[in-house]
């Protein structure tokens, strides 16, 4: 068995992009419009998994976007997807200024999690050890659900 990727339905192409792509950091590896099915696939990456996704096309994120109107609430009960970063502490201070919400600020030095716009919850965890304890994300409250 190999993991291939985890579809997600999104509402709205351009918000999803900008917060999987230009906030978030993952790049787009491809996109199909099936007029007659009338939905678009947009398959996203990490950018140290592309030469994986180039060698076995694997592994990615779908995006799914019907093209007539669904409301898709929730989104928790998808559970979440998990990336692996270089500094958590960092990446959450640039999601922060990017205007996206730290749900569980990284306390520990090692996870945290945030939401997509389509509810969709998104675990980061620290690569190798756990980093020092600091503020502001010792004394920063979750907010909200993840």
């Amino acid at each position: 068995m190999e993991y291939l990727h985890t579809m997600i339905r999104i509402s709205d192409i351009e918000e999803s992009l900008d917060f999987y792509c230009n906030k978030l950091g993952l790049v787009e590896v491809s996109r199909h419009e099936h007029e007659e099915g009338r939905f678009t696939l947009i398959f996203l990456t990490a950018p140290e998994d592309m030469n994986k996704v180039i060698e076995h096309r694997a592994p990615m994120i779908e995006l799914t976007y019907n093209w007539d109107p669904e409301d898709y609430k929730g989104g928790r009960n998808f559970g979440h997807l998990a990336y692996r970063v270089d500094n958590i502490y960092e990446l959450c201070a640039k999601l922060i200024e990017s205007g996206i919400t730290i749900n569980v600020p990284p306390r520990d030095g090692h996870m945290a999690f945030i939401r997509s716009p389509d509810g969709i919850s998104i675990e980061l965890l620290q690569k190798g050890d756990a980093l020092p304890i600091s503020e502001p994300w010792l004394s920063m409250p979750n907010t909200g659900e993840w």
